[in-house]
């Protein structure tokens, strides 16, 4: 049985195929895949936004946390490293602190 999409999720599939630029709609689909346990979906959309638009720094601790809890770790210690860098080009040291703690905890 397939269930309905939420009306969130439409709206932003709406957006983000519509070729929608804010990088803030590609995130948010991306974190609703994740919420929803669509992994793939999430990862594919994380990838398409960091491509697109790679200084949008919460999508690599967000990305980072799911691959970390799908035992992914390599790839997990990937999106942090390059979170940190994106991070600290922009001077963002809030965020650089809780990647850091991110890719710390992954040991």
């Amino acid at each position: 049985m397939t269930l309905p999409k939420s009306k969130k999720l439409q709206m932003l599939e709406k957006l983000t195929e519509e070729g929608s630029e804010d990088p803030f709609h590609w995130y948010a689909l991306a974190l609703e895949y994740r919420n929803l346990e669509r992994h793939d979906e999430a990862l594919q959309t994380f990838t398409t936004l960091r491509t697109r638009k790679s200084d949008y720094v919460p999508m690599y601790l967000m990305c980072g946390q799911m691959l970390d809890k799908l035992a992914r770790k390599d790839d997990a210690r990937e999106w942090y490293e390059a979170g940190i860098a994106a991070a600290r080009k922009k001077g963002d040291s809030h965020a650089v602190g809780e990647l850091e703690g991110a890719l710390a905890a992954l040991s």
